[in-house]
């Protein structure tokens, strides 16, 4: 029933790659209208059409586009938008995957976090879920972050999506090959050599 949708999702967000099994599932849920996951997450998937944050400059006047640093910065991060592949609003701006080609390609997809200062976060776990309910749980005050994690997990497991783990300690963080911080100073830097701010 979904699919002509999920696989413009998949073109329009992941360059084709295939939806992993999770992320299909809350995506369907969103477009059923059911809010149970999104009440859990804290999660609300792009739709069609609108523009990735990292190419998105409508916040900015013509003077602030025209300024060189500027300019070096928007170049930037339009070419970490070829890895940072957002799919979701929430957290702490937009969730996604962190797909650079220098990532192994045996383990599951790295999970990454921007928030509205452009900066890059890394998130636990394999999948998007787990990801998303260990953030959840980290910004709860009761009943403490593995406890919180441990019931999100089981709220999940009840609505059908179950998670690798319920205890947060398990979740896999390893760390990313390379680093999306140092890699976007390193394209705006090279962006300004072109602009010859350097």
């Amino acid at each position: 029933m979904y699919d002509e949708r999920l696989a413009e999702f998949s073109r329009d967000r992941l360059d084709g790659r295939p939806i992993p099994g999770d992320l299909r599932v809350l995506l369907v849920a969103q477009w059923e209208g059911r809010t149970d996951f999104t009440r859990l997450l804290d999660l609300d998937f792009f739709e069609a059409g609108e523009l990735h944050p990292l190419l998105d400059t409508s916040y900015l006047s013509e003077k602030e586009l025209a300024d060189p640093e500027m300019r070096a910065i928007n170049a930037g991060a339009a070419e970490m938008a070829k890895y940072v592949k957002l799919v979701a609003k929430g957290g702490k701006g937009w969730i996604g995957y962190w797909l650079h080609p220098d990532e192994p390609a045996d383990r599951a997809w790295h999970l990454i976090e921007l928030d509205t200062e452009f900066t890059l976060w890394r998130l636990a776990g394999p999948t998007l879920t787990e990801g998303c309910a260990a953030e959840r749980a980290r910004c709860q005050d009761e009943p403490g972050e593995r406890t919180a994690f441990a019931q999100l997990a089981a709220e999940l497991a009840e609505l059908g999506l179950p998670l690798s783990t319920r205890d947060h300690d398990a979740l896999d963080d390893a760390a990313y090959a390379v680093d999306p911080e140092g890699l976007m100073e390193e394209l705006i830097d090279t962006e300004r050599e072109k602009l010859g701010l350097r």
